[in-house]
Parts: structure tokens; C-alpha cells; sequence
């Protein structure tokens, strides 16, 4: 069993070299490394082929190659296989894989499996052999990297649009392309080219199974399609009825203005937003087994929405999101640390753990942008090299490396001048700022910031600062002393040269008073606790390196809490208590500048110090609400440097690798280990934002289809690897992404309005206008209904011979539901709605409230929480965003329905609904049941359907028949 495990292990080799010096385990191994060693050059024929044989070439072979190695030439000895390390280092035994394993220095990777060790003369020689060049009679070839004739790493080259596709000049329909009842096409009318490109294509494809579009669909199925699908609700039935009455009078121009309003409508960025959500998985906990909560990630959610309702161009949009710290769009930079995460504390202290937590935490990182932006499944090299696609263990540490200044956590936002929170925040602390002049002169004062506290004092000159707390526990995670040359300047860190002395007899051993100057928040910090019957009192003492004039002070317990979780109890508890602080001066005198004693003195003896100081506490706390506010939006950290790991093992470091993309997409980003964060991220992103990578624009239009039509051109939307889907339609996908890049005359949609036509402008990389002319083409445009024809030869209508009917998603279902009651909330934007508790720190999160007023938004602002069932939507397939899921599954199970006709939200919305219905028709008649079918169905009942509920609703049961309709197929799918 072993032998099987290690051998499927073992030679993963690559195309890179060691980093790790070859040490010899022994002795008699001692001359490996030795080069004068030995006499005479080694002859491959009589001395290696041997060894190779007897002990290689059965599992690495011609005919079996475990591992993906081949070591019967030396083609594939320089390869390696699938670990990523180099079999063969030409010159160089101390950085060859094939040493290490043969002299057993990693016993798990121990050569041959199962068997003895090789002898020590035969180690010795191979190593001679590969110092003096690992010559192999024959085969002296260079090793040439050879690139993928994959198709998704081909560039992207605008195809022609077919011109054989015909179609009539008819405003509403392909008539001379409409199926018959049996599938067959039929040929009528005038005939003219597509004016929209994806119909020439699609039904350039369909004509070779001899399919054709489907009938137009009618046009309240057409509203109802194309309202959810852009913007995630429902029209109302005022919308319906005047859309179906324009329809008749001119079906085109009518549908095209009701495409223009949606896609300006607040609540289009709200539907686009949810889809890319998904997709990164996104979520406000981190998924660990306390689950902490992520506090103001919403901020990043509200970017999203305002970046698809602003059309922000795709590549401008994926800039932000790897580099928006450098652009003033620091709420962006949340898409870095969208999945989840096990916290620090969590881990531990023990350093390994840490590091191969933080390893773990790198990959979260790269799987999110490897399937957002890039469709490949980077995370699969991060062991060895990747099974399928051109990506090695190298590029996964070179991307790795690329956003090594990255920490999960929180930190204040790098905002634009123009960004509404920091506008808003400059004007509060001009007001706070007033505030302050007049409490200075009257003494110290203290503020409550929640996550620190922070005291002001008389402007005071000092060479060191001493603080007293008169208790028998503290914990202080950071102390921070801030003067007058530099606002936001820190005297007390470490790093500025100031030392500290402290009350070392007290202090907790493994809570060292190192932790009070560090520059790091969190668990780590300086702990005292004063035994029993001792009246020491817990003191530090801060000594700059030359006098400062200082004015503030910032103390906290665990500020990481505060940048990064909320809904905890105690949190945000400061544990220091009173405080007593001091000043030397420059001649040496201590003197008393600050003490809580002394405050709370100077606030009795004059009173109108409280009045001010309440109007600071008001202004503080709308500077954290309404101004610049800490947000779960990735922490920066300093960059250090990478390593492959063998075998993934932050344990096993290897080779020093650069930031870099895909060499296989000349990834080459120009930098090396000394490159700041920023850089890195910033010329990571013009690479993958590049119009000459062959994936960006692919993967980005691909993902729009797929939304639009329930199915990718490439059906696994985040895989364009070999063991993923290849496209339907290889022709369309280049065009699309073509015209996303750079937009034609031709790709624009046209406005036909009686017999002028106006084309309209777009920008490069817009995707309000790839979204525009995919609901204008006909293809969307065409009935659900299947037929026997389209059935028998694409029975998923892959190809598109009528429009692919969907079950909507959990945020549908919701919404229009709230919609129909007239009680849906449409404010966009802001804090999540709450419907969990506040938890003990390694409690579980419970829902207590999941239907009640403050509930009524959009499902899209409702807490979203991994592992958490939200005890409704959650059963319809409503992502945990734990793993990545590029697309949701569609799962049909008794909870669904029972949610629907029983759960409390559904029952007090059912009343709603009957209530409204009653009042809007005047009474609880058959026009109230009319009334009903209009709000939740957009359509009015048939007669068979009013018979079916008439004696519900002489019963006073009007509720349960709405219940029934939300229960509906016609309610949960897509038209």
C-alpha cells in the first residue's frame, strides 16, 4: 500500500531548481558534494544507464510514467514531473530532486519505494554525473518550454460574423427562422443580415442540426424575463399592462425602451452584484469554527453594486478590486478577502500552524482570483503542478507572491477626495475639531472611540512618558503616544527608537511588554496580573530618543477587534482601567499631565466641560458611522519573500520565486522580492487586465451569458482549463470578447424607431453594453415552449433553439414576494440587515429574526453568513460560501415547498398580499382573486382557476391562495 502511495507521490519533478543546499546524511555520502572527488568522468552508458534501470525505468518509463516523470531520457529528467521540482540540475547535484530522494534525506519521498537504499559509490555517482553536466550520449538537447494549444490560451482574434443568415426586416421576430411545430425551419418573407451579431452566430450553429429559433415570446413572458433577469424583480402589473399595450403598437421600440430603463434602474446593480458575489464568495463571517463576523464588509458589497449601475468598464473594475488602495478605491480591495479564513487566534502560537495557516489563507486569495477573473483552477498547483493546465507549483508561488502584502482583516479606507464618507467625515471633524479648542483649555479630557481609547491633553513637551494603572489586570494590546510635528505619527513604536521599561516582575511571561509598542493590534499583547497581597502597581514608562511636544494618547485592549469583527459579547471590552500619566521634562522633573481621577475632578468643578464634552462624544460617534470607517476590506502587511513549497508545505521552502502571472501567458511582471506590495498588485493587474490575455475578457463575457441564458457558453464558467467544458459556440465567445475589449458600429444595439435607426456609443470593456445586446438579441427574446425537434436533438438547449426556462434564485423568490405585499423596502445601499443574535465568541450564530419590518429590503443587504442557515431561502440553493461555486445548483426538495406555504415570513406576507389585493379592488370578491393572481403572477386567473379557489375565498381564505401561487411553478421560474 505504501508503495503504490509514495511512488504516486514521489518524483513530482518541474521545471524548477531546488533552493534547499544538498547535506548529506552521512559520512559515506560526504564526497556527493565534493568536486574533486572521484577520477575520471563518468560514462552514462556503463555507469548511470545501469542504476537507472535496475532501480527507475519500470515505474518512470516508457511504458508507465507515475507522477508524470520520465526518467529514460534527459529531455525528461530536465522536465521533471508533476511536483514541480527538477529531476536534474545540470552542474548543480545539490539542487537536483533526484539526489534527494535516492539518499533519502525526505524519508516519505524515500527512491526506489519499498527497497533498500542505493548503494553509497552508486549516489556518489550520479551526483558526479550531474556535476559534470549529465551527459547522455544522444540526447544533449536543450529542453524548450513548448506553450498549450489549449483553446482558451489562444489569443482572442475577432472572428468574421457569418453573413448567410437571413432574416426578415420585421421588428419583432426572426420570421423566416421560426420553427414549425415539428422543429423544421421555415423560409418566408424579405430577407436581411442580423443587426445583432449573437443571432448570426447562434443561428449559424443551429443550421447545422437543422434548428431554428422558436417562436417570439409574447410580451408579458418577455417583461416578466427580462425585469428579473436584469434587475431581480418582477414588474408590477401597472408595468405589465402598459408594456403589453405598447408592445401591440410597435413591439421593438417598446421592448427597447423597456430594456434602456431597467438597465438604468439602481436596482440593475443590485441583481449584477449578487451574481459576482457569488461567484468570489463573498460573505460578512469567516467561515472558521468561531465564525467571527466581518465587520462593514458591506462596504465592499455597496462598491459592487455602484460599480455595475455605473458601468464601471470590466478592466477598470478588476484594477480596483487587486489595487484599489492606490487609486483612493480602498472599499474594492474587499474582493481580496472575500473567502473565508481561519483568525490568528484560532490558530495559536506555535509557528508552524501559523505558517501553514497563513499559506492556507494565500490560497483563499488565489482561488478567488484564479475563478473570478481568470477561469483556472489555480489552487491545483499549489501541491505540484497542475494535472491539466499549463500552470506550474512556480506560477502558483509567483502568483502567491504577488499579493504577499495581504492580510485578512480590516483597516480605514483609502478613499478618493470626492468619495461621500470621507466628504462627509472632513466635515465632521472640522466640527469635532472646534469642539476640541474649546475643551483644551480647560484640562484633559478622554474620548470613547469603542475600539481605543483616546485622552487629549495640554500640549506638552517630554523626553519620556510614564503611565500608572492603580489595578490588578490589564491587558494593553497597543499604547500610542502622537505629536504635534506629524498628526498620525506614533513616538511610542519600537521602531522609532523609543524604549520601554516596565513593571517586569508582574508582567505575564508569554505577554511580553514588547507587544505594547509593536505596531500590531490583536490577542498579542502586553498582560499584567498582580498576585494576591502585592500592592505593585502595573507601570510602563515610554523614553524617545530626543524631546517631543505631545498632545494624544491612544490606548486598547484588542483594537484588531475593532478594525475587524462586531455582534460579540464584551466586545471591545478595555481592560486597563484608570490610568495615571506623566512627563519628564527636559530637565529631568516628572510632572503629572493627565489621570482619570483628575478628569472626572475637572468635569464637577466645571460643568460646562460636560456640555462640550457630550457634543465631542456626538460628533465621534458619526465620524465611525458617516465618515471613514474601518472595514473588513484585506489589512497590509510588509511583503516578504516566496518560496515554492514542496509539496504545498510552508515547512518545505524551495526555490526564491518574483511576483508574476502565468508564464505560460508571459506572466513576467518585471519585479523581483524587494517590489513593495503596491507594485506587485498594480502590474499583477495591468497584466491580467491586458486586452492580449487570452482569459480576462473570455471569462468575463462567458459569466454574463451564463447569467442571462442559465448556461455558459463554456458551461463551466470558472474552469476554461482542459478538464473543463469546451464552448458551444467557440466563434461567439471570441466575438463577445472582442467586443467587449473593443466595441464595433456593428455590435451595437440598434433603436428602431419607425424607420430610423440610432446606434449608440459604448466604452471598451463595458459590460452594460455586452448585458445590452445579449437581452436585445432574439435569441433571448424567443419563447421557452419546447418542441419535438429542438428536444430530440439539444434536449438542454445548449444551442440555443429557444430560450432555456430557469427556477429563479432565493433573492427572487424573496423580493418579488416583497413586492407583491408592496412592502419591499428599495433603499439601495448601506448597512446589512441584521437577522442573527449578538454570540458569545465561540458560540454559533442564531437566527432571531428572519421576517419582522426591518427585514423588508432586498434579500441582497440581509447578513450573509457561511454555515448558517437562514431557516428559509437558505433551501433554495442559497450558496454557504465556503467552497467555490461558480454557478448554483437547482435542487428540488419537500423543505422548499414547505417554506413556502408555511413559514412564518410567507404566512404574514400572504396576508399582507390579500389585504392589499382587498383594499386596491374594493372588497373580498372574485375581483380581489384577480387582484391576487396580477401581484404575484403578473396576469389576471383563468376562469377554470377562479372556480378552483371560490370556496377558499368565501371561506375568508384569500391568504392561502396566495400562499398557492407562491407556490407555483409560474412563480419560482423564469419565463
Amino acid at each position: 500500500m505504501r508503495s503504490s502511495v509514495v511512488r504516486s507521490i514521489v518524483f513530482f519533478a518541474v521545471l524548477v531548481a531546488l533552493c534547499w543546499d544538498f547535506q548529506p546524511a552521512s559520512s559515506a555520502e560526504s564526497d556527493i558534494s565534493n568536486p574533486t572527488s572521484g577520477a575520471g568522468l563518468v560514462d552514462f552508458e556503463s555507469d548511470i544507464a545501469p542504476i537507472l534501470e535496475d532501480n527507475c525505468w519500470y515505474c518512470h518509463g516508457e511504458d508507465e510514467q507515475e507522477s508524470g516523470l520520465r526518467l529514460d531520457s534527459r529531455l525528461g529528467m530536465l522536465r521533471g514531473g508533476d511536483s514541480g521540482l527538477a529531476t536534474i540540475v545540470p552542474g548543480k547535484p545539490e539542487k537536483s530532486y533526484l539526489i534527494e530522494v535516492v539518499d533519502h534525506i525526505d524519508e516519505e519521498m524515500a527512491m526506489p519505494p519499498d527497497e533498500d537504499k542505493l548503494a553509497a559509490e552508486d549516489i556518489e555517482l550520479l551526483a558526479r554525473w550531474i556535476r559534470e553536466g549529465a551527459v547522455w550520449p544522444g540526447q544533449m538537447q536543450e529542453l524548450k518550454v513548448e506553450k498549450s494549444d489549449h483553446w482558451s490560451f489562444q489569443p482572442v482574434i475577432r472572428p468574421t460574423v457569418p453573413t448567410s443568415t437571413k432574416v426578415t426586416e420585421s421588428s419583432n421576430s426572426l420570421d423566416s427562422h421560426i420553427a414549425t411545430d415539428s422543429g423544421d425551419a421555415t423560409e418566408s418573407g424579405n430577407v436581411t443580415k442580423s443587426s445583432n451579431a449573437i443571432d448570426a452566430f447562434l443561428l449559424d450553429r443551429l443550421r447545422l442540426d437543422s434548428l431554428v429559433y422558436s417562436e417570439p415570446a409574447d410580451p408579458r413572458t418577455l417583461i416578466r424575463r427580462v425585469s428579473i433577469v436584469l434587475t431581480g424583480i418582477p414588474p408590477t402589473p401597472e408595468q405589465t399592462e402598459a408594456f403589453v399595450d405598447e408592445y401591440t403598437r410597435d413591439g421593438n421600440a417598446a421592448y427597447t425602451r423597456l430594456v434602456d430603463h431597467l438597465m438604468s434602474s439602481p436596482h440593475f446593480g443590485e441583481r449584477w452584484a449578487q451574481h459576482w458575489l457569488d461567484v468570489i464568495r463573498w460573505a460578512e463571517t469567516n467561515g472558521s469554527e468561531s465564525n467571527m463576523y466581518r465587520k462593514n464588509a458591506w462596504i465592499y458589497r455597496d462598491y459592487v453594486i455602484r460599480a455595475f449601475n455605473e458601468d464601471k468598464p470590466y478592466d477598470r473594475f478588476l484594477f480596483e478590486q487587486l489595487a484599489g488602495d492606490t487609486v483612493g478605491v480602498g472599499d474594492a480591495t474587499g474582493y481580496l478577502v472575500a473567502g473565508p479564513h481561519v483568525p490568528a487566534a484560532t490558530v495559536g502560537r506555535e509557528p508552524a500552524a501559523q505558517r501553514t495557516a497563513r499559506a492556507d489563507r494565500m490560497d483563499e486569495i488565489l482561488q478567488t482570483v484564479g475563478a473570478s477573473a481568470m477561469g483556472m483552477t489555480i489552487g491545483c498547483a499549489r501541491c505540484h503542478n497542475h494535472k491539466f493546465d499549463p500552470i506550474s507549483i512556480s506560477d502558483y508561488y509567483s502568483m502567491s507572491a504577488v499579493f504577499q502584502d495581504i492580510e485578512f482583516g480590516g483597516r480605514f479606507l483609502e478613499l478618493s477626495k470626492d468619495h461621500p464618507r470621507r466628504v462627509r467625515g472632513q466635515e465632521l471633524h472640522e466640527l469635532l475639531k472646534t469642539e476640541r479648542i474649546k475643551m483644551r483649555s480647560t484640562g484633559p479630557w478622554e474620548e470613547n472611540w469603542t475600539g481605543y481609547k483616546e485622552i487629549h491633553l495640554p500640549f506638552t513637551t517630554a523626553k519620556a512618558v510614564r503611565f500608572t494603572f492603580p489595578v490588578k489586570f490589564l491587558r494593553i494590546d497597543e499604547l500610542e503616544i502622537f505629536g504635534t510635528d506629524k498628526w498620525n505619527e506614533n513616538l511610542a513604536l519600537a521602531t522609532a527608537g523609543t524604549t520601554v521599561e516596565h513593571s517586569e516582575e508582574i508582567t505575564k511571561e508569554s505577554m511580553p511588554i514588547t507587544k505594547i509598542n509593536d505596531g500590531e493590534y490583536g490577542n498579542y499583547a502586553w498582560m499584567v496580573r498582580v498576585p494576591k497581597g502585592n500592592d505593585q502597581k502595573p507601570w510602563v514608562q515610554f523614553n524617545f530618543t530626543e524631546p517631543h511636544e505631545i498632545f494624544r494618547v491612544r490606548i486598547s485592549t484588542n483594537r484588531e477587534d475593532y478594525f475587524e469583527t462586531d455582534y460579540l459579547e464584551n466586545l471591545n471590552k478595555l481592560m486597563f482601567g484608570a490610568f495615571e500619566m506623566e512627563v519628564q521634562d527636559e530637565s529631568g522633573v516628572w510632572n503629572q499631565v493627565a489621570s482619570t481621577r483628575q478628569i472626572a475632578k475637572l468635569d464637577q468643578q466645571h460643568p460646562e466641560r460636560v456640555a462640550i464634552l457630550k457634543e465631542v462624544q456626538r460628533l465621534v460617534d458619526l465620524i465611525k458611522e458617516e465618515g471613514p470607517a474601518p472595514g473588513f476590506v484585506a489589512r497590509f502587511i510588509e511583503p516578504v519573500t516566496s518560496y515554492v513549497f514542496s509539496r504545498g508545505s510552508p515547512e518545505s521552502p524551495r526555490d526564491e520565486v518574483y511576483p508574476a502571472g502565468l508564464k505560460e501567458l508571459d506572466g513576467d511582471l518585471g519585479l523581483d522580492s524587494s517590489a513593495n506590495g503596491k507594485t506587485r498588485r498594480v502590474e499583477f493587474a495591468k497584466w491580467l487586465t491586458d486586452p492580449a490575455n487570452p482569459l480576462t475578457a473570455r471569462v468575463a463575457v462567458n459569466r454574463m451569458w451564463h447569467h442571462i441564458f442559465g448556461r455558459g457558453i463554456v458551461s463551466t464558467t470558472a474552469d476554461f482549463g482542459a478538464a473543463g467544458a469546451a464552448p458551444t459556440h467557440p466563434e461567439l465567445l471570441d466575438w463577445l470578447a472582442s467586443e467587449l475589449i473593443e466595441p464595433t458600429e456593428f455590435g451595437q444595439p440598434a433603436l428602431q424607431i419607425g424607420d430610423s435607426a440610432k446606434n449608440t456609443e459604448s466604452q471598451p470593456w463595458s459590460m452594460k453594453h455586452m448585458i445590452r445586446l445579449m437581452v436585445m438579441s432574439e435569441a433571448f427574446r424567443q419563447s421557452s415552449l419546447p418542441n419535438d425537434g429542438g428536444l430530440q436533438k439539444d434536449g438542454n438547449a445548449a444551442l440555443l433553439w429557444r430560450f432555456p426556462p430557469k427556477r429563479v434564485e432565493a433573492e427572487v423568490i424573496r423580493d418579488s414576494i416583497l413586492q407583491a405585499s408592496g412592502l419591499l423596502d428599495e433603499q439601495v445601499g448601506g448597512r446589512s440587515f441584521r437577522i442573527h443574535n449578538v454570540k458569545e465568541r465561540y458560540a454559533q450564530w442564531e437566527v432571531t429574526n428572519n421576517y419582522g419590518p426591518e427585514t423588508w429590503r432586498r434579500m441582497i443587504y440581509q447578513e450573509r453568513m457561511r454555515r448558517v442557515d437562514d431557516q428559509m431561502f437558505t433551501a433554495f440553493d442559497f450558496p454557504d460560501c465556503g467552497q467555490v461555486k461558480p454557478k448554483r445548483p437547482v435542487s428540488t426538495t419537500p423543505l422548499q415547498a414547505l417554506n413556502l406555504m408555511n413559514s412564518t415570513f410567507v404566512m404574514q406576507q400572504s396576508e399582507m398580499i390579500a389585504a392589499r389585493a382587498i383594499s386596491e379592488s374594493g372588497g373580498p370578491g372574485q375581483r380581489a382573486v384577480e387582484r391576487c393572481f396580477e401581484l404575484i403572477l403578473g396576469r389576471s386567473p383563468s376562469v377554470p382557476e377562479i372556480e378552483a379557489v371560490s370556496d377558499l375565498v368565501s371561506d375568508g381564505q384569500l391568504s392561502l391562495v396566495c400562499r398557492a401561487l407562491i407556490n407555483s411553478n409560474e412563480f419560482a421560474f423564469l419565463p
